[in-house]
């Protein structure tokens, strides 16, 4: 995968932050837990992609 993937899980984890953020200004404890979801989400595609990269040298 290349640059467009990266960008595409950083804009994700950015999104779960911004989410986790409003939940909690908002005591929203569903929007906070999908903001934290949306983050994982994101790292275990970022781990996935470095392990690519590591494979690749």
């Amino acid at each position: 995968m290349g640059i467009a993937d990266k960008a595409k899980n950083a804009a994700e984890e950015l999104a779960g932050k911004a989410k986790e953020a409003i939940g909690n200004a908002t005591d929203n404890k569903d929007l906070e837990n999908e903001g934290k979801t949306d983050q994982t989400k994101a790292d275990v595609k970022n781990a996935g992609e470095n392990i690519k990269d590591a494979f690749k040298k």
